[in-house]
């Protein structure tokens, strides 16, 4: 299942906040890359958080996956979880 995953920052933190664990996280999100769960990764070229295109059984499994990222647990980030499913319009071409 294809989920977009879409990061949000709490309120009130600072940019020191999240420094002592950005090195961790680019170390996380890596992994989740080469065992093909993060899928695409991108940063928000309006805002600074990033936008996660993932490869998941369920919603609930990417979500307890993406809770172990380092800013996840140190309560700096969340994320909006949005499953996808394959763009149905094209079978009215052929109808």
């Amino acid at each position: 299942m294809k989920i977009l995953a879409i990061e949000k920052e709490f309120k009130g933190k600072t940019s020191e906040d999240f420094q002592p664990y950005l090195k961790d996280e680019a170390r996380s999100v890596w992994d989740l890359y080469k065992h093909n769960f993060i899928r695409e990764v991108y940063f928000r070229s309006d805002q600074s958080s990033a936008v996660l295109m993932l490869e998941s059984e369920s919603v609930e499994e990417a979500k307890k996956t993406l809770a172990e990222l380092p800013l996840v647990k140190k309560e700096l980030i969340c994320f909006e979880f949005i499953p996808l499913v394959t763009y149905p319009g094209f079978e009215r071409l052929f109808k």
